[in-house]
């Protein structure tokens, strides 16, 4: 496990001179290049107002699942509406304002939106000031807004009950990390090695780096995840989002953390990291195009039914079948969702049988769901 007389990479004697394989990292970004011209290519043809809801939609992915890594989960419809609000996109009716999901909105989104503002240490302590709002994470008080201070002893990633604790990976000591995280500052705003470290590859490498240096008491993942995007948005020179590489990063998150022990133990040639960190982006990538999907399907089904005598009711529940509805539709979760009484629930969906939006499933009575009627991509 040890790499010479050291334990970890931010100890290695050339730290933190990053090594790594450009021809072996070549066809990866030729790949992840082909996939983003494709899917801008047909983010060209659909509008302004559906690519407002891929973006929407991708956002909304992101801030949901770079949270769910580290075992939070946020109420969907609060931040679909934040994010919404922020970016002018009419979605209807919008959700109350939750304090905990405007700070991680406000994080994402100044990290992409604003990508090609410097990176500084103010900012990042807004962001990480942001995250926690309350001044805790979970019933511990924690610094905000400030480099850890290693008061209770070093920064380690640790797992297993409290008597059998593995020790994943430890951060270099706080004493360091002025020094430490204004190098890092420097290189992210540098603009004048892209032939030595090609735009990817610095998104990669800016990921890794700070979650090497793990600055903060809390919220290292995510916001080494919002300077991955950050750098990947001055990448792509766009500062619209239509891929979330912190949803994909969910989807593979054992791997993820593998990955991230490994490398972290071994030598400063991180050319394994990069490898999967362009392969995870390429999957993002492709995922993008089935949120374009869906997004396009859910277009074509409202110029379908525009006419139709809908009250809002009906066009909410709607729209949480075309967004991907969980579990099975039943009148009572209709009624409940709607905030209307079983009556109107059953009202409300029969005049959607008649009129042909809705198909009923199950065998009848209690069991009884609806469902969409037809396939709308084929409307």
């Amino acid at each position: 496990m040890n790499c010479g007389d050291y334990h970890y990479i931010w100890q290695a004697p050339d730290w933190p001179n990053w090594r790594f394989d450009l021809a072996a990292l070549a066809k990866p970004m030729a790949d992840v290049s082909r996939a983003q011209g494709f899917l801008i290519g047909r983010l060209t043809d659909v509008g302004m107002a559906l690519r407002d809801q891929a973006s929407l939609a991708a956002l909304t992915e992101d801030v949901i699942k770079t949270s769910e890594i580290e075992g939070e989960t946020l109420n969907v419809a609060s931040v679909r509406s934040s994010i919404a609000r922020r970016l002018g996109v009419d979605i209807g009716a919008l959700a109350p304002v939750d304090r905990h999901v405007e700070g991680v909105v406000d994080m994402v989104l100044d990290a992409t939106a604003n990508c090609h503002a410097t990176v500084t240490r103010d900012r990042l302590f807004g962001w990480h000031a942001a995250l926690f709002p309350t001044g805790y994470s979970g019933l511990s008080k924690i610094n905000i807004g400030a480099w850890r201070d290693d008061a209770s002893g070093p920064m380690q990633v640790v797992s297993g009950p409290i008597n059998r604790q593995r020790v994943h990976f430890e951060a270099p000591p706080a004493k360091h990390l002025d020094a430490e995280m204004q190098r890092l500052l420097e290189w992210v705003n540098s603009d004048h090695q892209e032939a030595l470290e090609p735009p990817l590859i610095k998104a990669g490498l800016g990921h890794l780096w700070f979650v090497t240096l793990h600055p903060f008491d809390d919220g290292n993942g995510r916001m080494a995840r919002a300077i991955g995007d950050l750098l990947l948005a001055r990448a792509d020179g766009s500062p619209q989002r239509f891929y979330s590489l912190s949803a994909q990063i969910q989807r593979e998150r054992k791997a993820y953390y593998d990955i991230l022990e490994r490398t972290q133990k071994q030598s400063m040639d991180v050319t394994p990291w990069l490898a999967w960190f362009l392969g995870t982006l390429h999957q993002a990538i492709d995922q993008a195009h089935l949120t374009l999907d869906t997004v396009l399907a859910k277009a074509r089904f409202w110029q379908r039914w525009a006419m139709a005598p809908l009250n809002e009711r009906q066009r909410k529940l709607l729209n949480k079948l075309l967004d991907g509805f969980d579990g099975k539709l039943t009148s009572s979760k209709w009624a409940a969702i709607a905030k209307c009484s079983p009556d109107t629930a059953l009202r409300d969906i029969n005049e959607l049988l008649v009129l042909g939006v809705l198909k009923k499933n199950g065998a009848g009575g209690r069991s009884t769901s609806y469902e969409l009627d037809h396939d709308p991509q084929q409307a």
